[in-house]
């Protein structure tokens, strides 16, 4: 089995701003806000947290499982 990868690169849509985050390992997380822009990121339809939707990781549980964690 593959390491769990537990970095994860967040790009904002609204403004582009990156920026490397820790995903926790036993929640999703359905909002984040872009110390950049303030824009509040929401998981795109299908995807089940903000890393899936605009990390360059998906979440744990999806890289474990491929499970939705919600």
């Amino acid at each position: 089995m593959t390491a769990v990868v537990l970095k994860s690169c967040v790009t904002c849509p609204e403004c582009g701003h990156r920026k490397d985050e820790t995903m926790p390992t036993n929640a999703c997380t359905w909002f984040y806000e872009c110390e950049h822009c303030k824009a509040v990121l929401r998981p795109k339809p299908g995807d089940c947290c903000v890393y899936c939707s605009y990390g360059t990781n998906k979440c744990p549980p999806i890289q474990q499982s491929g499970s939705c964690c919600a």
